[in-house]
């Protein structure tokens, strides 16, 4: 089967891995690319027009496309590139016979269940797939990065700018508490007299 036949989000979510044997691991590698720690001052979103299905060999042929882009331009450090889908959705193909001497075509079963071939992700309008951090100069290199990914989509996207406040950009990490000295509990534990009773 074609990846149209996959586009359409209908019927009930087929996601159960507890009960489904056999099921195709996600092509998608990373979800998250490029420097996490550093604060950007802008964030660029391509953002769904349409309700729809995404494989995920597209996910990830999207997610290869624009990160290219982006490591051209800034190498390891310059961005950050964040894949914000998962492919939850198991599809499922009722495999025919198709040989070279076949000399007439099977039709099977009508509504057969088929077995798992595939993971796709359910993607709502509005919603974003991918997020680029960028410094304030960076913005047309996101666009182009982004341009380039929604290429690898079957729905119609737009992509937004946003201004990341400064309270965000200036967050500190949160730094783990100091370990306490061994000297304190042995010198308290010294200042402690035992009681001794009359009767011992």
């Amino acid at each position: 089967m074609k990846g149209r036949n996959y586009r359409s989000p209908s019927g009930q979510a087929y996601t159960r891995l507890k009960y489904i044997h056999g099921s195709p691991t996600p092509k998608v590698s990373k979800f998250n690319m490029g420097d996490l720690s550093t604060h950007f001052a802008r964030r660029v979103h391509l953002v769904s027009r349409e309700n729809v299905q995404i494989r995920h060999n597209a996910l990830e042929s999207a997610r290869v496309s624009a990160n290219k882009v982006l490591f051209d331009k800034y190498g390891e450090t310059g961005y950050r590139l964040q894949l914000c889908v998962y492919p939850h959705i198991i599809l499922r193909e009722n495999k025919m016979i198709a040989t070279a001497g076949a000399d007439r075509l099977q039709e099977g079963m009508r509504r057969a269940f088929g077995k798992p071939t595939g993971r796709a992700a359910r993607v709502h309008d509005g919603q974003s797939i991918l997020i680029v951090y960028v410094p304030e100069d960076g913005v047309d290199t996101a666009r182009k990065a982004l341009d380039t990914a929604s290429t690898k989509f079957p729905m119609r996207s737009r992509i937004t700018v946003e201004e990341i406040p400064v309270e965000e950009q200036a967050q500190v990490p949160v730094e783990a508490p100091a370990p306490h000295e061994e000297a304190e509990p042995t010198e308290a534990a010294e200042e402690v007299t035992p009681i001794v009773t009359a009767g011992a």
